[in-house]
C-alpha cells in the first residue's frame, strides 16, 4: 500500500475545475481566498474615513448577520455544507464586485 493517497481522475478534475464533489475543502479554500480580497477592499475603503466608511461598516455588520441567519436557516432546512459555502461565495463575489467598482449602474 502506498504511503501517499491515490486520487482518481475524477478527483483531479474536481480540484482543477473547482467542484467540491471530489475535494470538499476546495470550495472552502476558495471562499477564504476570495474573502481575503474583500477584507482588503473594505480596509482600504474604511481607511479613507468619512461617511462612506461609516456606511460600509454598517453594511458589513448587517450583511454578516443576514448571511449567518441565512446559513443557519439553510442548514436547518437540510442544505449541505457545500451549498452553504457556495452561497457565501456568491455574497463574497457580489461584495468584491461592488467594492472594486466593477458594478454596472
Amino acid at each position: 500500500m502506498p504511503d501517499h493517497p491515490s486520487f482518481s481522475a475524477l478527483d483531479r478534475h474536481a480540484a482543477l475545475c473547482g467542484s467540491d464533489n471530489g475535494f470538499p475543502w476546495y470550495a472552502g479554500l476558495m471562499l477564504a481566498v476570495e474573502a481575503s480580497e474583500v477584507v482588503r477592499l473594505r480596509c482600504e475603503k474604511l481607511s479613507h474615513g468619512g461617511e462612506p466608511a461609516g456606511q460600509e461598516a454598517a453594511l458589513m455588520v448587517s450583511e454578516k448577520v443576514a448571511a449567518a441567519f441565512e446559513a443557519a436557516a439553510s442548514l436547518l432546512a437540510g442544505a449541505t455544507p457545500g451549498t452553504i459555502v457556495r452561497r457565501y461565495r456568491e455574497h463574497v463575489a457580489a461584495n468584491a464586485k461592488r467594492l472594486s467598482g466593477n458594478e454596472a449602474s
